[in-house]
This record gives C-alpha cells, structure tokens and sequence, in this order.
C-alpha cells in the first residue's frame, strides 16, 4: 500500500519506507509524523465550531522507522478557546510532542488582510509554470520521493531562499484522504531544507521544532513552501516559511535550528 503509515489499531501505527528522511534511512523526516500528530489532534471531538490556529511540534529525538504510539487529550476546554495535546512514542520513548490551540470560529471575512510573506513576493507562481524541484547530490529518497515537488522561485541545490510546491504521493495513513492540516504539515517541515544557508556536508543545522499558524485550510493537493533561513552567531538559526494554495498564503511556519560543524 502506498502511505506514509499503517494503522495497526489501539493509536499504533508502522512507518513504511516513504516516512525515511533525507539524511538517514534509518530515521523519519518529521514532515509525516507532524501530520499524524496533527492526525490525532483533529480526531478529538469537537462540534466543528472551532479550527486548529496554532500547532507546535516538539522534537524529543529520532523517530525510527519502527512502531509509533500517538495519543491526545484535550488540556484545557472552553467554549472559544482549547488547547490540546498530542504525544508520538517510539518503544515507550516519547519522540515528539505536540500542542496546539483550537480557536472558535467566526466570519471575519470583511477585516481579513493577506499574511505577510518571506519574500517581497507574496503570490507563487503556479503549479504549471514550475518545473520538477532538483535535490542535492547525495539526499536520499524515501520521504522525498513520496512527494511531489516543483521548484517555484530559487534553487534547493544552491544557498538562500527558496520556494517550493509539493503534494503528496502517498496518503498519511492506509488509504485515507488527508484532510487540509494534514497535507500542510506533512510539507512545512522541509522549510530548513528548501531554504539552507549551510553546507550539510560540512553543517549541521538540526530543527528542534515547528509552530505553524494558520490564517485558513488550504485548497487543492498542491502546498507550496517560500521559505528563508537566517543564521545566528551564536550556533542558532530561524527557517521562517509561508505555507501557501493556488489561491494565495494560508499560514506561516518558523523552526529553530541548532547549527554545528560535523
């Protein structure tokens, strides 16, 4: 079956190749296990009358291509504003947290503005104009090829900003269609790898989390991802991203990055 996961039951589920990141076969990109978590943050209940605004995704350790445990709960409840909880375990590890607000929902139609890109830029082009996104030499399939990708301003093989398309060839879990969130977090981690600034052969520059924003659910299968990261002095770095639909931004995502010589 072509998915990320395999749903066991009782919130087990198994990795399959596609989840293998590009630096080592033996560990997840964290691009599928942010959307099974945010998988499990969508399946707690709700009257539909509130939305997901605010997901951050706490990155304990690896997450190995073995058995993953996901569970969640609801931390504080109210009327207009949640929050919630997510756990991924690995063998009774805990590998990544998640937390996130759940924000009533309202028609603010008439005041909404346009979210502010990482680039002057704020429209991609589209899908049809761009051509198939290249990788640098010696960055492994798995995760990468599971996606499709398409290379909307710069260049991944170079240093700098950079914008991408993409859109899943798998689904997240057996033969599910992934909703919205689901296929925005399954790209918005790849914002440090769009975007490098460094040499991975000769850096390391390791995102400890990710927090995205969402102004709106997306339309369509196709994410795109304009990204840029800024280097700190101190072996600190920020990848900001805007998360965007053929019809223009629809969140905003930031990762902190440890930077280290190899």
């Amino acid at each position: 079956m072509e998915t990320f996961y395999l749903s066991q039951g009782d919130g087990r589920y198994l990795p399959t190749q596609h989840t293998a990141g590009p630096w080592t076969p033996d560990a997840q990109h964290f691009g599928p296990p942010s959307a099974l978590l945010v998988r499990e943050l969508e399946s707690l209940p709700d009257d539909d009358e509130r939305k997901l605004a605010r997901v951050t995704v706490e990155i304990l350790g690896p997450a190995p291509l073995s058995e993953l445990t996901v569970s969640s709960e609801v931390v504080r409840s109210g009327r207009s504003v949640e929050l919630l909880s997510a756990t991924l375990a690995a063998d009774d590890r805990v590998v990544a947290r998640a937390s996130a607000w759940r924000l009533a929902v309202s028609d603010t139609t008439e005041v909404s503005t346009t979210p502010t890109s990482t680039t002057p830029t704020s429209v991609l082009p589209s899908v049809d104009e761009c051509a198939p996104a290249e990788w640098p030499d010696g960055w492994l399939g798995g995760y990468l090829d599971a996606m499709e990708w398409r290379a909307a301003r710069g260049a991944v093989t170079t240093a700098g900003p950079a914008a991408v398309w993409a859109r899943q060839r798998v689904a997240l879990v057996d033969d599910e269609q992934p909703s919205p969130l689901q296929r925005v977090f399954t790209v918005a981690d790849s914002g440090s790898g769009v975007s490098q600034e460094l040499d991975p052969r000769h850096w390391l520059f390791i995102n400890t989390e990710l927090t995205v924003h969402v102004q709106r659910e997306p339309v369509g299968e196709w994410i795109g991802l304009d990204a840029a990261t800024t280097v700190g002095p101190r072996g600190t770095a920020t990848a900001r991203s805007t998360l965007h639909d053929g019809e223009g931004p629809v969140a905003a995502g930031a990762q902190a990055l440890l930077v280290r010589r190899r």
